[in-house]
């Protein structure tokens, strides 16, 4: 699914359908760069966008939202980079058992290396995998969580929430874009400043980290209706003249139970998120096998959507049982009016070829 959204920096791209494993890929367009949402099977996915990838966020080691993990390593090991991956409490000895599964004895000094944080309720505990010595896992240390925010780079920051899924931990996302430069014209005006080289200076130093404590100067307007130039610090003169905009984000939120507890972590996380991402795996009819297995269902949902109000929603990761039934979900859900439904194909990832599609190699 590729959808314009009203991102100015971020590009979701969900790399599945709504029965297949749930894979949630975000390029950041100015860096060139990705992250990908969890990482079940992906081999439909091209060895470029895999190389492009700069961390990676799972909710939790089910084989569907783990098992592509495999591919990824197939394709980048013999890379000189790291990848972050963030996951669960307990994700770094899945990691290893499954780098140790395989025999590493060609390594290279090049190859890449894992950088693993688990994420806990009050911090984040970091390993490293170096591919170079053939993927041992190696304690880095600990750091103290203050607030939900667990990775950033210049154009987005990613916080993260814990939830459970019957016993085991699972995470909820969200991703946000940095504040822009975002300028108010009627403020400039107001303030009797004239627009001019200066706003480019202000713009440079924005995204380069140095407005605070600098001085910049720009032309105000006098009475006499001349210009007269002034000298500003650069922090208080951009929050005087920007434009007050909410900067878009992404909720991603699957496999967690319905209960108090979740449900709110999901509002404490995720309220007004542009687009959410969120599973909806049984209809309101199915709503005890949806406990049972500590799923949501469309009721939930629904719910869900009231409360958070999303700009978009996608609903994802629907049962197998409702194989070519799909359309039943999207009928039962019941969204508020500013929100608006994004569908899915059933499938998006290839069949698997049937053994009368081989080629042969004889004749009978």
């Amino acid at each position: 699914m590729t959808r314009r959204l009203p991102f100015r920096y971020l590009e979701p791209t969900f790399c599945a359908g709504l029965l297949d494993d749930p894979l949630l890929l975000v390029n950041v367009r100015p860096l060139g760069r990705a992250i990908l949402v969890d990482c079940g099977q992906m081999h439909h996915l091209a060895k470029r966008v895999l190389k492009s990838l700069d961390a990676l966020f799972i909710t939790h080691a089910h084989m569907d939202h783990f098992m592509g993990f495999d591919t990824l390593v197939r394709h980048i090991h013999v890379s000189p980079r790291t990848v972050a991956l963030f996951g669960p409490p307990g994700i770094a000895r899945k990691v290893a058992a499954k780098l140790a599964g395989y025999d590493w004895n060609l390594t290279e000094s090049y190859w890449c290396t894992f950088r693993v944080h688990e994420v806990h309720p009050g911090h984040i505990a970091s390993f490293t995998l170096p591919g170079s010595e053939g993927f041992p896992c190696h304690p880095d240390g600990e750091r103290q969580r203050h607030g939900s925010e667990i990775w950033r780079n210049d154009f987005l920051t990613v916080e993260a929430e814990l939830c459970d899924h019957h016993a085991i931990p699972a995470l909820v996302f969200r991703i946000t874009e940095r504040p822009g430069f975002w300028i108010d014209g009627e403020k400039v005006a107001a303030a009797g400043l004239v627009a001019g080289e200066w706003l480019r200076e202000l713009k440079q130093r924005f995204y380069r980290g140095g407005l605070d404590g600098r001085e910049i100067a720009a032309p105000v307007r006098t009475a006499a209706g001349g210009e007269a130039w002034r000298v500003f610090e650069g922090r208080g003169l951009f929050e005087a003249i920007r434009r007050d905009q909410e900067p878009a984000s992404i909720g991603y939120l699957t496999d967690i139970g319905a209960s108090g507890e979740n449900l709110a972590t999901v509002r404490r996380l995720l309220g007004g998120v542009t687009l959410l991402a969120c599973e909806c795996s049984f209809l309101a009819a199915d709503m005890a096998k949806a406990r049972t297995s500590h799923h949501l269902c469309t009721t939930d949902v629904s719910a869900l959507a009231r409360e958070l109000r999303p700009a978009y929603l996608l609903p994802m990761h629907i049962s197998k049982s409702y194989n070519t039934r799909g359309d039943l979900i999207y009928e039962e859900l019941a969204l508020p009016p500013e929100t608006r439904l994004i569908r899915l194909p059933e499938h998006l990832t290839p069949r698997p070829l049937l053994p009368a599609e081989f080629p042969r190699l004889w004749r009978g």
